[in-house]
């Protein structure tokens, strides 16, 4: 037979009730007393039945991830963060993909979509405040990326005029002056696409270099095709850019097989910067130089505050935390040198809870 709280109780010398306080957390009790259950658990190799306990308290243990693009690697990275701090915290992650479908997110907003889950963590792209204002289902939300502000739910995103700035500032300092942007897509001014156009002009503007409507290229998805096809409608140009910013790391992909194509080479006759650091953008051919979000940051607090609602702890909020961004420099703009970070932005609400990573060991 398994080992029970009531052998736990035994071996500790202490009630019932105390051992199922020390396991369920579910009020303080003395250290010393704390140390001597959880010493009994160990001796016992007792492991706790998560799925009742959730049952007990009328949960089921689930949490969801709802994403625009499951094959998007940034996205898959992002997952795999959420999933193992999910299951940290005694939950299962399940992964939702709403296709950026403007009916799918709002189904997942009013429930209908839903599993039967505790709680949702949604990265929005076709809704904005008004449809997560009028959201009628109860669980918790969490919301990841720029798609709303303003809502009363926590917020986990970076600062997307910031990290442009970062990279239109690298490319100007490299001395590029002709600097095209790819994926501007027509949309909200709350939408990441057109956050991102916003810091490359602003940026353009401090540096006394001019905006050239013709230089920034929409596209109607972020994939590597589009990236590709629209650096090649660049290059047809009569003036082709010098420099392109990529609005994720998959577009400047895409980028770099146009340029490669056509002869051109890279960082020597066009400078390329994405935006994501995704793996993949370590081993291609020339490396490329990227914005890089705290991908651990985000999936980490994201799951954090969503279980923390779901629980009822005592958080402040709602809460909207700007995690860190880094801008890595690789071959794509030139030598690979020390990345630099950002400032931490401030949360609303509370301090954020953000923390400087350390550098990646795995970067070039």
């Amino acid at each position: 037979m398994g080992v029970n709280l009531k052998d736990i109780a035994q071996r500790a010398g202490v009630s019932l009730a105390t051992v199922s306080n020390v396991v369920n957390g579910y009020r303080p009790v003395g250290e010393r007393t704390r140390q001597r259950v959880q010493q009994a658990i160990d001796e016992l190799g007792y492991s706790p039945n998560l799925g009742a306990r959730h049952l007990r308290r009328g949960r089921t243990g689930l949490i969801a991830l709802a994403v625009p693009e499951l094959t998007n690697p940034y996205f898959a990275e992002l997952a795999e963060i959420a999933i193992s701090e999910a299951a940290a915290l005694g939950y299962t992650l399940v992964m939702e993909n709403t296709a950026a479908d403007r009916e799918a997110e709002l189904a997942l907003l009013d429930g209908s979509r839903q599993r039967i889950i505790d709680g949702l963590i949604l990265s929005p792209v076709r809704i904005g405040r008004e449809e997560v204002l009028a959201r009628t289902a109860g669980s918790p939300l969490v919301l990841i990326g720029e798609g709303v502000y303003d809502v009363p739910h926590d917020h986990i995103a970076i600062d997307n005029v910031a990290a442009s700035h970062a990279a239109i500032r690298h490319l100007v300092a490299i001395g590029r002056r002709r600097i095209a942007f790819i994926g501007a897509t027509p949309g909200g001014d709350r939408q990441s696409a057109h956050l991102r156009v916003r810091g490359y002009r602003e940026a353009l503007a401090a540096a006394g270099l001019p905006y050239r409507p013709r230089l920034v290229a929409g596209t109607d998805a972020f994939g590597r095709l589009d990236g590709m096809r629209a650096m090649r409608d660049l290059l047809a140009l009569g003036d082709p850019p010098d420099a392109v910013f990529g609005y994720n790391d998959l577009v400047a992909i895409g980028a770099l097989r146009a340029l490669a194509e056509a002869g051109h080479r890279v960082p020597e006759d066009v400078a390329v910067v994405g935006f994501d650091d995704i793996e993949e953008g370590r081993f291609t051919a020339p490396t490329l130089t990227t914005i890089a979000p705290d991908k651990r940051e985000i999936g980490r607090l994201a799951v954090r505050r969503l279980v923390a609602r779901i629980e009822g702890a005592e958080v402040a909020g709602p809460l909207t935390v700007q995690t860190p961004f880094r801008l890595l420099r690789r071959e794509s703009t030139g030598t690979p040198d020390a990345d630099h970070r950002s400032p931490t932005s401030p949360a609303r609400s509370i301090p954020p809870v953000v923390r400087p990573r350390e550098d990646d060991p795995r970067d070039p």
